[in-house]
């Protein structure tokens, strides 16, 4: 067991990170258990996990982990000095995830869990937030407008501009637009639209990641970026007055480049982050990087947030298959700038590895 309910006054506390478990059925127990069980991982910081004790333990008995956390209530006071505290919400049935799948229930509960964990950031209780992985159908069973985290905690957070991020295989990577439908971008593709992860990228590299003059490449919309307008014009007049407008306000901007070439070593090194255009034309190069330990980031939120790059995964879950790297790193990444939030000692450039 590992966990203390005091605080000393004469020590400067590691940073305190809520932990959402995310869907019961899916693999966000496994991975969090597996994660927060290395001792090398919770020296980072201070933890409270949002979730359902039997199903943690549950998770940690599949993997053969002994139970290294001590459990709360929701009501109770949130103090933990050292370790792993759970928040436990047990008025759920007894094995209701034990079938795999999406449901009304298991997005009731995921949502509640991270309900609790915002309350308990926009309270100041804590100075960071990991969220697992939920299931986008079964919020939408539960009567969840939101689309996503993203959507979700902006509106949590009377946050107008946040911005879908991902940190892995080396690069940074903002999306212009997440959650949206193809055809759907046409009616929604602005100057605003792509100037903003621009903006809060490069305030992110600067301020988070420690890099003093962010270079940022910029990817086209179209096949090889419109080809002078043969293949679409959103380049000429879209993407390059939002680039325009970065350079205005003192940011420095390359593209728009194809996002076929985009991403190759020789390019990919030359810059310290990438904006692209759409949900798909910057995951798919992460998840080949670093399919295991990619980290998505919201940027623009008052508090740093990072969730696992993976899902539920509902075909292994329960089977003590899952793979705990991207969890690890999300919760590395955020004891890390949540502790510069901390103290006053300037960020240093960000390495991520497993």
């Amino acid at each position: 067991m590992s966990g203390q309910i005091f605080t000393p006054a004469s020590v400067t506390p590691r940073p305190l990170i809520a932990v959402t478990m995310g869907d019961p059925s899916g693999i966000g127990p496994e991975v969090l258990v597996k994660a927060l069980a290395e001792p090398s991982i919770r020296e980072l910081g201070r933890f409270v996990v949002y979730g359902a004790d039997d199903c943690l333990s549950a998770a940690a008995d599949e993997a053969g982990i002994r139970p290294f956390w001590f459990t709360i209530g929701p009501g109770d006071p949130l103090r933990v000095d050292t370790g792993v505290v759970v928040c436990d919400f047990d008025d759920y049935a007894a094995g209701f995830w034990l079938t795999p799948r999406a449901t009304q229930l298991g997005g009731q509960a995921s949502l509640r869990f991270l309900r609790a964990a915002c309350d308990a950031a926009r309270e100041g209780s804590v100075d960071g937030l990991v969220t697992g992985p939920i299931n986008k159908t079964s919020w939408h069973l539960a009567g969840c407008p939101y689309p996503g985290h993203t959507e979700l905690l902006a509106d949590v957070f009377g946050t107008k501009r946040v911005t879908m991020a991902f940190v892995g295989g080396g690069l940074r990577v903002a999306l212009a637009s997440t959650h949206m439908g193809l055809f759907e971008l046409r009616n929604h593709f602005t100057i605003g639209l792509v100037f903003q992860p621009i903006d809060l990228l490069h305030d992110a590299l600067k301020r988070w990641f420690g890099v003093e003059e962010p270079r940022i490449a910029i990817a086209g919309l179209n096949p090889h970026a419109g080809e002078e307008g043969l293949f679409g014009d959103e380049e000429r007049r879209i993407i390059e007055p939002a680039m325009q407008m970065a350079r205005n306000a003192g940011i420095t901007v390359e593209g728009p480049f194809p996002a076929d070439t985009l991403f190759t070593p020789r390019m990919r090194t030359r810059f310290d982050g990438i904006v692209t255009m759409y949900h798909d034309q910057g995951l798919i190069p992460i998840k080949m990087l670093a399919f295991d330990t990619a980290v998505n980031m919201t940027l623009g939120l008052p508090v740093v947030r990072t969730s696992p790059d993976h899902g539920t995964a509902f075909d292994i879950a329960g089977t003590n298959q899952a793979d705990p790297g991207s969890m690890k790193v999300a919760i590395r990444l955020t004891c890390q700038l949540a502790g510069h939030a901390l103290t006053t000692t300037p960020p240093t450039p960000l390495t991520i590895s497993e």
